[in-house]
């Protein structure tokens, strides 16, 4: 699988995103291409190579030479139109990009739309897009979805994010640093502090990361085979202002990313804990696991664990606070390599039998029988279990 990790030590905004996929090597000729079919007049779209920092990246620049005819709403049309989102839903849609493209185009901005809504206390019809709803902002976002698509990135992660601090100044006056649509957009998102009194990340870059990838602690496994460097618009003598983006393939189908949500428990019984931990499986956790610990005051205790994945963790979590004693839990996430998983039915001595067949990178590396399968032999034999386990053993050596 194709992959892409945006690597953000500097931030990351739209031309940044954008003068990196340039720079990793998108055909900059079908870029404009492409981007021609949204229909937009008035800008010319230029690259060149610049150093931040003393390291080599590509800048894109938009720039706007005249009103463009085609974003005239009810509003002014000019370089900052006040567009609302079903202003550029309907440009977007009217254009001849792959469905594709469109689709997660709109989302975006939907996102963005969203967030804005929810700062301002308005509906999201009623957004005015400032800084996002400029000619620039669209080539930005359409021009990274065209991007993805084109390279066939299939899945999109990204680093913790660092915003800066200090004031940025907007349409309604200055802002601290992250302004609130980059700090809504940025909401359970790992961040990287950076003592840089600057805005390194502007809504629209958070947009696209946040609405198409996933925020990892670290990067991925994967074999790189580009590397592009976006440059922002601004010089940083000691880090530079760089995006960094890697695209390659995985090394693997078997790795993807979960969390271990925890509690430690001092005051419940034995049996209690073990119906929390039916109740955890129950509630979509993979695993769970129990480690005794010395708590406070001399006291046992035990440490609950329970390893989920994103969709399920929710439901985890409400069992953790329903079933136990806990007044707080602890989550983060963790990169997990698993083996290719495969059932098969096996004709044994003891008759039919389940077993379950791990291999990596096509080669077996665990072959073993299920243990209820093991236990029905068991009983309907009256052998005991673990003689069951130590024949079907010896007949999958052979396997």
């Amino acid at each position: 699988m194709k992959i892409a990790y945006f690597d953000c030590f500097s931030g990351i905004s739209g031309d940044m995103t954008l003068g990196a996929f340039v720079d990793a090597g998108l055909d900059f000729t079908i870029l404009q291409e492409q981007l021609a079919r949204l229909h937009l007049h008035g800008y010319t779209l230029s690259t060149e190579k610049v150093k931040r920092a003393g390291i080599s990246g590509t800048k894109v620049h938009v720039t706007v030479s005249s009103p463009d005819t085609s974003l005239k709403t009810t509003h002014h049309a000019h370089h900052h139109t006040h567009l609302r989102f079903s202003d550029i839903q309907a440009i977007i849609e009217k254009s001849t990009l792959h469905h594709a493209v469109k689709e997660d185009s709109i989302k975006i901005f939907q996102r963005l739309a969203t967030v804005e809504a929810k700062v301002h206390n308005t509906t999201v019809e009623e957004v005015h897009f400032h800084e996002v709803g400029a000619i620039d902002s669209i080539i930005d976002i359409v021009g990274s979805v065209i991007a993805i698509k084109h390279l066939g990135i299939e899945k999109i992660y990204f680093s913790p994010v660092p915003t800066g601090h200090g004031y940025t100044t907007c349409e309604h006056g200055s802002f601290p640093v992250p302004p609130p649509a980059t700090a809504e957009l940025l909401k359970n998102q790992m961040l990287k502090s950076v003592n840089i009194g600057k805005e390194l990340t502007t809504p629209t870059g958070a947009a696209i990361i946040t609405t198409l990838g996933e925020g990892l602690h670290m990067n991925p496994e994967m074999k790189v085979t580009h590397i592009g460097y976006g440059a922002g618009s601004n010089d940083n003598p000691n880090i530079p202002n760089l995006l960094r983006i890697f695209i390659g393939e995985t090394t693997d189908h078997g790795t993807d990313e979960m969390w271990i949500v925890e509690t430690n428990i001092d005051n419940m019984p034995g049996e209690v804990l073990g119906y929390v931990m039916d109740k955890l499986f129950e509630a979509g956790a993979v695993d769970v696991y129990f480690t005794s610990i010395q708590m406070k005051k001399g006291r046992p205790g035990t440490v609950i664990s329970a390893i989920v994945s994103e969709v399920n963790l929710s439901s985890v979590e409400l069992v953790l606070f329903n079933e136990t004693t806990t007044f707080g839990i602890r989550k983060y996430k963790v990169l997990r390599k698993i083996l290719v998983r495969e059932i098969k039915e096996l004709d044994s001595t003891l008759g039919k039998i389940r077993v379950k067949i791990g291999t990596f990178n096509g080669d077996l590396k665990t072959i073993s029988p299920e243990y209820e399968d093991c236990k029905r032999i068991a009983r309907e034999k009256g052998i005991p279990l673990r003689r069951i386990y130590s024949i079907i053993s010896k007949e999958l050596g052979s396997v």
